[in-house]
This record gives structure tokens, sequence and C-alpha cells, in this order.
């Protein structure tokens, strides 16, 4: 089948389904131009707690299409791909970070939503790249704090809120490939740009960022700064919403350290296509389950960020 027919055949499920498809920025862009809702990993969360879909077809990573579930247990959750996994999450197991919690029972353990369900079980609170520093600040400043699975997001939030936070080895394969030397290249090149970096950038690529934020955070500067020109140091899947917010504007996105490679391109979203979104519409397949006991535990820290 042509996209074309993928495209109607979706159209068609997603009403005979009553389904939802939440797609993340940094998919490809048709995938974004067919989704119901596209957010950053706190705005999907967001709206997978207040659907009355009865299928939600996420397309991001499974860490995603998991908190999805975690939100809402009556309801059907299928991910286009089940291998589309997250090298953050892989990070930090949860029998490693129960292992640290158990040595360290006075830290308040503070997980990035890039996680498993069963580490998110093990978390005192969870927080996405756009809340962080609200979460981090609502912990007592009397309280040491493991922040868990991304150095890089740990170390940012520890310059911007003071904190000494312990910070857990992980880090995002796209994220920490940015080449520092082609970032500055493209300063050098194009003095007039402004310069967009997520916090899970390594610090050599952050200290040259005018920017650094979420990505949502990052979107909204794009369509509000005077600049007309940006060099975009995250996932570059969100190029195309910034295109389609302001199409007067140029997007540069920094390449990988391999500049012979889509180092810069996450290669877990990117295994989601038109035509596994259609089977899983189709098949309601693969579908996202956990044990009960697993989703309550893991619902609490979720409950927490949620309520800030």
């Amino acid at each position: 089948m042509t996209d074309e027919a993928h495209l109607v055949a979706i159209e068609s499920l997603r009403r005979t389904r009553n389904a939802v498809i939440l797609a993340h920025y940094y998919q490809d862009g048709p995938i974004q131009d067919l989704a119901d809702f596209i957010g950053d990993s706190l705005q999907l969360a967001r709206y997978a707690q207040r659907t009355s879909a009865d299928v939600i077809v996420f397309c991001g990573v499974h860490f995603m299409a998991e908190t999805a579930k975690i939100l809402n247990p009556d309801r059907i959750v299928v991910v286009p791909d089940l291998d589309a996994g997250c090298s953050l999450a892989d990070s930090c197991p949860a029998d490693r970070l129960a292992a640290f919690r158990a040595s360290h029972p006075d830290h308040v353990v503070v997980s990035y939503i890039n996680c498993t369900a069963a580490t998110k079980a093990q978390s005192d609170i969870i927080c996405t790249s756009a809340n962080a520093v609200d979460v981090v600040r609502s912990v007592p400043a009397d309280r040491p704090i493991l922040f868990a699975p991304d150095r890089n997001l740990g170390a940012w939030l520890n310059k911007v809120t003071g904190r000494g936070m312990d910070l857990w080895p992980g880090t995002c394969i796209v994220h920490e490939t940015f080449s520092e030397r082609s970032l500055i290249e493209l300063k050098a090149a194009h003095p007039d740009a402004e310069v967009l970096a997520h916090p899970e950038c390594e610090p050599a690529i952050l200290a040259l960022a005018d920017t650094i934020g979420s990505t949502s955070a990052l979107l909204t500067r794009a369509t509000t700064s005077p600049a007309r020109r940006f060099i975009v140091a995250t996932e570059p899947g969100i190029i195309h919403q910034m295109v389609k917010a302001r199409p007067d504007a140029e997007y540069l996105p920094v390449p990988g350290l391999d500049s012979s490679c889509a180092c810069n391109e996450c290669p877990y979203m990117r295994l989601n296509t038109l035509e596994k979104i259609h089977h899983a519409l189709r098949d309601l397949e693969p579908r996202i389950e956990m044990p009960e006991e697993l989703r309550l535990a893991a619902k609490v820290p979720l409950d927490r960020m949620l309520a800030l």
C-alpha cells in the first residue's frame, strides 16, 4: 500500500475505533500532520490524562506509551513499533535504582519521565524538561536528591536551581552526539542566528546556546523571538513544527559528531511509520500492558508531578 492508502485506512479506523493519535515532536512530519495532538512529554502526559478516546495510538517511544497506560488503565494503548525504545530509559534499570534507594534512604528520587514504568515506581516524583526546575524546587532544601537518569539535564538543573543533586550517569544518544565544532562553525557562519538547545545536550553545547528549554519551550521561542534564523540543537523533528508555526524563519539543525550519518535523529522515534500506525489501529497491537500493582506504583510519582 502507498502512504496515501495508509492515510485513508487510518482515518477510517480512527473513527470506527474511537481512537486518538498522539505524536511527539520528534516524529517524522507526515506522522505529526495526521496526529490529533502533538506535544512534548509533559503535554502528551496531560493530554493522555484527559482523553475520552477508547484507543490511544502513541507515536513516540515505549516509555511514553507506558505513561499513557499508567494514566488510562481502562483504555487500549497501542504503539506502532514495540522496539521504539529509549537510551535514557535503558540506562536506569529499576533494580539498580532500587539498590541505590536502599543504600541512600534519605534521598528524594526525582526521575525524568524518560524512564520505564518500573523505574518510575522506584521514584518519588517524575519530571519532564518542561517542569523539571519547578519539580526540583518543590523538594525541601534540606533533602538530598538523586536525579535520574539524564546527567546533562541534571547538571543543568543543578546550575539553574543551585541544588547539588547526585546525578545518575545516563545520557540521550541523540543529544550527547551534537558536534561542538559544527555548532561553532554554524555560529561563525550565521552570527545573527539564535541557538536553541535542549537541556539534555552536553554542557559544551549548552554553553553556546542563547535559549535552553524543553522541546515545547524551544518551539515557543522560535515563534516569538525577533531573530529570523535559528540553530537548533535538539532532535530535528521539531523543525517541522517550527516551519509550520513560523515559515519566514530559517532553521539550521546541528549535525552529530559523525557528519556522514543522521546521528542527530532519534533512531527509535523513526521506527514509527504510517504503515505501522495503520496496522496498530487495525489489529490493536502491539498493546501496552502491565501488572496493576506496577501501574499503581508508577502512577504515584506521576500524579505528584501532574499536581504541581
